[in-house]
């Protein structure tokens, strides 16, 4: 299913050979996010809240300021709520695509040839925040993707290079031949080649791990004669898992400029609070965000979000997620314990 929303466009339009080059991302965020249930029962990985805003948020923001002014959303589960913070906060020309069936993300590109036209496009997985100078990289004459070293590969696709060109893209090896895993950021030059290529493997139904893979018809490209680049992102932040998502606020909130502390509240920076949540007689940081609607009241809260509409009272939060309209209250307890004595709370 294919729905088509135009508003304006806030962004330069470029020029090649004489014509007008508009930039299409393409953001796939139609998967279910099992690894952060339980939050994401009710909603969607890419709308959890990390340092502020919505992962989706920081993907748009940061694909507006690097000139891209269009955008194809592959949505699937819980994805009405996805089309309605699109709509709500973004003015540039958006497509959203259905993925009904999740079959991979390479199925999720293919679904989306529609609105892919012969100018070149990028692709940004939609559970990965990043900070790169994506100019720098849409600037190549060659298609490019995003890498970045890591110590162990298996969980990737790798690319391996030869003479400064990717020669061999491997999804998931079992024994990686190099450390750099392609983190979800990808330039196509030739964006009709890619889609002929997935046309290709879907119709001869070639699946890896039982996927049609993005990074199979990346190889086939390249079989096909297409050079391809790495670009090296040292700033790609995953927000997959709830520790990844921690430390993604973490790194994110450092970034920040500190809030003012309301009255009666300890700031310990870095730290977001809402001008939209009531925080009372709290210690809030570091490394916490509290999301408009929350409300915190007599807690201590580090490492630690705090999620639209929440309730915290009475409690001691440290590395947690509270999700959205969640109540938490705890309670002050009485203790007597005598000299050389150990007690932990749990």
């Amino acid at each position: 299913m294919l729905s088509t929303f135009v508003i304006v466009f806030l962004s330069p339009n470029r020029i090649h050979n004489g014509f007008i080059e508009r930039m299409r991302a393409i953001v796939p965020v139609a998967g279910v996010g099992s690894r952060l249930r339980p939050h994401t029962y009710t909603v969607p990985k890419v709308l959890i809240n990390v340092a502020g805003k919505p992962i989706i948020g920081h993907i748009m923001d940061r694909l507006i300021e690097h000139g891209v002014d269009e955008a194809t959303i592959v949505i699937g589960y819980l994805g009405e709520k996805i089309r309605e913070y699109i709509l709500q906060n973004y003015r540039i020309k958006v497509d959203f695509v259905e993925q009904e069936e999740r079959l991979g993300l390479g199925h999720a590109i293919f679904l989306s040839r529609h609105t892919i036209s012969r100018d070149p496009i990028l692709i940004i997985l939609g559970d990965t925040i990043f900070d790169a100078d994506l100019k720098k990289m849409m600037s190549s004459n060659h298609s490019v993707l995003g890498v970045h070293k890591v110590e162990d590969a298996r969980r990737f696709g790798v690319a391996e290079t030869t003479d400064g060109f990717i020669a061999r893209l491997v999804e998931k090896p079992e024994n990686p031949k190099s450390n750099l895993a392609v983190v979800g950021l990808y330039y196509i030059k030739q964006p009709q080649l890619l889609i002929d290529c997935l046309k290709e493997l879907i119709k001869t139904n070639v699946r890896t791990k039982g996927e049609f893979q993005l990074t199979d018809a990346l190889q086939m490209m390249i079989d096909r004669g297409d050079k391809m680049k790495t670009f090296d992102i040292q700033g790609w932040y995953d927000c997959g898992k709830p520790e990844t998502l921690l430390e993604t606020n973490r790194i994110l909130l450092a970034n920040i400029a500190p809030p003012s502390a309301p009255k009666g509240v300890l700031l310990q920076t870095p730290v977001f609070v809402s001008p939209e949540a009531v925080v009372k007689n709290s210690v809030i940081g570091p490394n916490a965000t509290i999301a408009a609607g929350a409300e915190v009241e007599n807690a201590i809260i580090r490492n630690s979000i705090i999620s639209e509409g929440a309730r915290v009272s009475d409690a001691l939060l440290e590395d947690s997620i509270v999700g959205s309209n969640a109540i938490v209250k705890g309670s002050y307890k009485r203790i007597n314990i005598g000299d050389s004595s150990e007690l932990e709370f749990y």
